[in-house]
């Protein structure tokens, strides 16, 4: 199978204000139940399958997520904790403003340019406000992940994630590769090489010089003649 890279497609969402008031209650719900995931586990736990074995039904039955967000939380949570032991912090409590979305939760529909997100009571299937740009690159694409995310401006985004086909290496002739330095001002990938003696033996010389002239001027000897 050919290598993939994931990329990243932001697409704003025409939402109106009942649905905007059912995704804030959604992702309040979900913040709150990492929250509590966080509080309730050992606080070195990461590993999915253990963490979600221990607190699946509690989510669920507290807070009134589907099974898949439920888990979405979890995941969460198990994300946040390797990210912050990474850079020796501690995991702080979560903001309402994104939920995680797998294929089971998720779809997108080219024909009209909609996703289906599962939200708190209701699975919505929601109009995409895009240009061209997001066109070409969602076109022909069956994307099975997507982030849900209020941004800081009130407005509501999709992050869809797109697995796409790396571009294979090629060798050429036509490239030549330089390193640049101080001592061999230029040393090319063929093995060729220019000293860079003249250069530095020019750029000490000017060194010397401002040194002298600026030692001059604070001590007021300087003298400009037209």
């Amino acid at each position: 199978m050919p290598e993939t890279q994931p990329i990243t497609v932001a697409c704003k969402l025409e939402i109106s204000n009942t649905l905007a008031k059912e995704i804030e209650d959604t992702l309040l719900v979900f913040a709150t139940s990492c929250d509590w995931v966080n509080q309730n586990t050992p606080n070195k736990m990461t590993n999915k399958t253990a963490m979600q074995s221990l607190v699946y039904k509690n989510v669920r039955t507290n807070f009134g997520l589907s099974a898949n967000l439920a888990i979405q939380a979890v995941r969460r949570v198990c994300a946040n904790r390797k990210t912050a032991k990474q850079k020796g912090r501690k995991v702080k409590e979560f903001s309402p403003t994104s939920i995680s979305y797998d294929a089971r939760i998720f779809s997108f529909r080219e024909k009209d340019w909609t996703v289906s997100v599962k939200l708190l009571n209701s699975r919505q299937r929601i109009k995409l406000l895009i240009g061209n740009y997001q066109v070409g690159l969602l076109k022909g694409k069956d994307p099975k992940g997507a982030t849900l995310v209020k941004r800081k401006n009130g407005d509501y985004y999709i992050h869809i994630t797109l697995d796409e086909p790396t571009q294979p290496e090629t060798k050429t002739d036509k490239v030549l590769g330089c390193d640049l330095g101080r001592t061999d001002i230029c040393t090319t990938s063929e093995g060729e090489s220019w000293s860079g003696k003249q250069v530095a033996d020019k750029r000490n010389h000017y060194a010397k010089l401002r040194a002298v002239i600026q030692k001059k001027a604070s001590k007021g000897t300087l003298m400009l003649t037209a």
